[in-house]
């Protein structure tokens, strides 16, 4: 749960008195602009405002039901960037790395996580670019090995 505090809430029920009271003077729905007009106050607090007095909802609520199959909140809110898949494959690569020696980190981070080339993390460790490759070679090979 998340505590709203006093003054805003007490916006929100405010904004929804101007609302119903602009409503029935008008015959047609305030903008935003209108109800931060009357009040005074800037129009992101009221959105704010009545953000924070919706009664929070399951990402389990079901959204459509068609007899068989119901899709639900979450359905509609999934993240393609963090998947299960991609969290595995992270977890496995963190590993994979913790058994390498130190040069080999060192140069994987470099390479792959850093983007430098081969020529640049030669200079940077002071070895030949044919070292920094055959290390990164072996390195990968290891890691493959440890997670076929």
């Amino acid at each position: 749960m998340v505590r709203v505090s006093r003054s805003v809430r007490d916006l929100a029920y405010k904004v929804l008195q101007v609302k119903e009271k602009i409503l029935k003077e008008n015959g047609k729905e305030p903008t935003i602009e209108d109800i931060a007009k009357a009040l005074d106050v800037e129009k992101e607090e009221i959105v704010n405002s009545l953000d924070a007095i919706q009664d929070p909802v399951s990402l389990q609520e079901p959204v459509y039901n068609d007899g068989a199959d119901s899709l639900y909140i979450m359905d509609q809110v999934r993240d393609k960037k963090n998947t299960d898949e991609i969290w595995t494959e992270n977890l496995t690569m963190n590993e994979a790395l913790k058994k390498l020696n130190e040069k080999e980190k060192m140069i994987i981070d470099k390479r792959f996580f850093l983007g430098r080339t081969q020529m640049e993390v030669a200079e940077e460790i002071g070895i030949s670019q044919a070292q920094v490759s055959r290390l990164e070679k072996t390195a990968l090979e290891h890691m493959r090995r440890l997670y076929k």
